[in-house]
């Protein structure tokens, strides 16, 4: 008899366990949209140099400065996460808005830092994020606006402690 109950409560253990399992799985399968596809993101291929990176953006477009506010620490006491603010002037309407921004290191392993997709449902061009940077170096922000002009800015930063490995 006392099988019995073991038994029983193994088959209510799998089930449970069957389940969630289930469960999740179906949960993963409904939020596939949210996984981001590394390729669909970067408009260039991840390039360790960053006069490279930068030609791909600058070919036959003259950047224009003064579009965007960047604010970054000039001294970075640690290069593990550095925080960057960057609010770009645009109406964000249909017509005029920014459709990307894009940060590049000048002394990273990697010189593409981030791409951030905008439209004019964000209501302003505004993005707030935390950074690695490897050592002091200069930190360049690209802001591609639907109209064809893009924006750059650039700022130094000084590292102390290093957040990158090479």
């Amino acid at each position: 008899m006392a099988d019995s109950v073991h038994i029983s409560i193994l088959n209510r253990r799998s089930f449970i366990l069957a389940t969630l399992g289930a469960a999740c799985s179906a949960q993963l399968f409904a939020s596939s949209r949210a996984f981001a596809d590394a390729g669909a993101v970067l408009p260039f291929e991840r390039t360790a140099h960053f006069e490279e990176a930068l030609q791909k953006f600058l070919t036959g477009v003259t950047p224009v400065e003064g579009l965007i506010a960047v604010d970054l620490p000039e001294i970075a006491e640690n290069g593990n996460f550095v925080p960057i603010t960057i609010v770009a002037e645009s109406p964000m309407t249909d017509a005029d808005h920014v459709r990307k921004i894009h940060i590049l290191s000048s002394g990273n392993p990697v010189a593409s830092v981030a791409t951030f997709r905008l439209s004019p449902l964000n209501g302003t061009a505004r993005v707030q994020s935390r950074m690695r940077l490897a050592r002091s170096q200069d930190v360049i922000v690209l802001a591609e606006m639907s109209t064809g002009v893009l924006a750059i800015a650039t700022m130094t930063v000084k590292v102390t402690i290093g957040g990158c490995q090479s």
